[in-house]
């Protein structure tokens, strides 16, 4: 647990293991999408209703914020991809023992919770931009211009690693606990604490997610 299956990309060195099961939980992610919307009706069938309640889900969550519609599918994209990560930690997935390694949550990896840290980061710096201009960050030569300048810059950079360190830091506790206790107690014992580990991964997806409508919203608001 915790060691990751290292190897080359030419002359990128890579976490074979994370990029692979990154791959699975985004095709996972598709396929279910694409099967839940192929045929769309008037009056929807079982999985249409649940596809709109979904939506309306991340409507309801992403709130009054200037153009949301805009903004619903990166919420929506980047909660289910993490919670169909995090869960990936929980299921037989992870039980398949490669010679190089096993093959766990990706979001236990902070290379990726990185990446999806920094890709919030450039999202919504790019929107507060295209609202407000570059004085959304820049503020004058003035010494409270400056000051304010550098806590925002400073700001930029503790929300991304805030959100990268959160996620990674809550499933790689997690898998470690249900493999302590698995290794200890067999198979019974650690069925507990299986299950308010899959209860933490909606959390940890829901609180990333929220965090990133609260970005946004910072960004795109004329109060500044």
């Amino acid at each position: 647990m915790g060691e990751h299956w290292i190897g080359y990309l030419g002359n990128l060195h890579v976490h074979w293991d994370t990029l692979i099961t990154m791959w699975f939980a985004m095709a996972v992610v598709i396929l279910i999408s694409f099967f839940m919307t192929k045929n769309l009706e008037i009056v929807p069938k079982k999985m249409q209703a649940l596809a709109e309640s979904i939506i309306k889900f991340f409507i309801g969550s992403i709130g009054e914020i200037k153009n949301a519609n805009k903004h619903i599918p990166i919420v929506a994209s980047l909660f289910l991809f993490i919670l169909t990560a995090n869960l990936m930690g929980q299921l037989p997935l992870r039980l398949i023992h490669l010679k190089q390694g096993e093959l766990a949550s990706p979001t236990n990896d902070i290379n990726l919770t990185a990446a999806l840290a920094v890709i919030v980061l450039i999202y919504y710096l790019f929107y507060g931009i295209k609202e407000k201009g570059i004085h959304c960050i820049y503020h004058g030569l003035s010494i409270t211009g400056i000051i304010t300048t550098l806590v925002d810059i400073l700001e930029m950079i503790t929300r991304p690693l805030s959100l990268a360190l959160r996620l990674f830091a809550n499933i790689l506790a997690g898998e470690i606990l249900v493999s302590v206790v698995l290794g200890l107690f067999a198979v019974i014992a650690p069925v507990p604490v299986m299950l308010f580990e899959i209860f933490v991964a909606f959390i940890q997806a829901f609180v990333f997610m929220m965090l990133t409508i609260a970005y946004i919203t910072s960004a795109v608001s004329n109060e500044h």
